[in-house]
């Protein structure tokens, strides 16, 4: 026991350590190549804080789990939005951009009531639901890319017309520093997220806890820890683009291109997920897009009420747990 309260305490060290390197990598690249930090969190930051999931899905998808691999994308995507958005709105008012509140958080409701109209239908997500949801992921990458590009001509002219005024600070760091501090993190995140999920995991049946919580709870939990990390970091920061971005390009990817690729695959059955389950992944995208709309920000209030309800769930599911079982 003592041995994994230890590991627990390192793997949490290192995924902030990690979160801090690659959010320094992800802002430089954006300065970089010229687009704005919430595109380059829409991109490279979701792909790369969302490797654990992928990971865990996968290879629970490969172990006939397919209920696990779901759920734990489920999990993380309702972890990503209330607690992940919560937290970095209690540490720092967040302002939202226009695009995130009429495209971006409609994309991802989008793909998660697909996820749930393809899994309730027939009890299994086949494979053309699955490349169904893997062409939404390249539709987003395409329209990810086209706003990069406007994004560069952009600075690019705005850059042109003060030349020779001002430094760009971000041009100072070699290109090679920046793939290392991105590279380092993402490994860094990964790892430190293993070790703490794996521990964590270990105390929790010490103490009793059921295998469902634990996979819908510490799993999901644990594969957010680099969004996690990397939103609130960002945030603490200023780069709300960046903090947002992460998260909200974390969830499209989880279920356009995790459950996408996994199912296209390998056909998935889902039959262990409750309705208050999928009640809880949808109205999450919607209750974020509420808070941000009424005032085109979020506020620490916003953000613990949005932590609350995370809350407030666990509390529910783990008494779920303690009923069935």
């Amino acid at each position: 026991m003592i041995l994994e309260i230890v590991l627990i305490i390192v793997g949490l060290a290192v995924v902030l350590w990690g979160a801090d390197r690659f959010t320094d990598g992800a802002c430089a690249l954006a300065r970089s190549l010229k687009v704005s930090e919430l595109v380059i969190g829409l991109t490279v930051v979701s792909l790369g804080t969302s490797l654990p999931e992928f990971m865990v899905s996968f290879m629970s998808l490969l172990r006939d789990s397919s209920d696990m691999s779901v759920g734990n994308v489920m999990g993380s995507n309702i972890f990503n939005v209330l607690v992940i958005i919560g937290a970095s709105a209690i540490m720092r008012n967040i302002d939202v951009e226009k695009s995130l509140l009429y495209r971006d958080i409609p994309l991802c409701l989008l793909v998660s009531v697909l996820l749930y109209l393809f899994a309730v239908t027939e009890g299994m997500i086949v494979r053309w639901e699955g490349m169904v949801l893997a062409t939404l992921f390249c539709c987003y990458l395409y329209i990810a890319y086209r706003i990069a590009l406007k994004d560069r001509r952009g600075q690019t002219s705005s850059s042109s017309s003060a030349k020779g005024e001002n430094t760009d600070a971000a041009a100072e760091v070699p290109a090679w520093k920046i793939v290392l501090l991105i590279v380092v993190g993402i490994a860094a995140l990964v790892v430190g997220g293993r070790v703490l999920v794996d521990n964590a995991a270990a105390v929790a049946r010490e103490w009793g806890i059921s295998e469902s919580v634990i996979g819908m709870t510490i799993l999901a939990g644990g594969t957010s820890l680099p969004e996690l990390a990397t939103s609130v970091v960002a945030a603490r920061k200023g780069s709300f683009g960046l903090a947002l971005g992460n998260v909200l390009g974390s969830n499209i990817f989880n279920i356009a291109f995790v459950i996408g690729f996994c199912s296209s695959v390998v056909p998935m059955a889902v039959t262990q997920i409750r309705p208050e389950d999928w009640a809880m992944l949808i109205g999450s995208p919607v209750l974020v897009w509420l808070t941000g709309f009424t005032s085109r920000k979020f506020s620490r209030w916003e953000g613990i009420l949005l932590v609350t309800c995370y809350v407030a769930y666990l509390i529910w599911l783990c008494g779920f747990s303690q009923t069935v079982s």
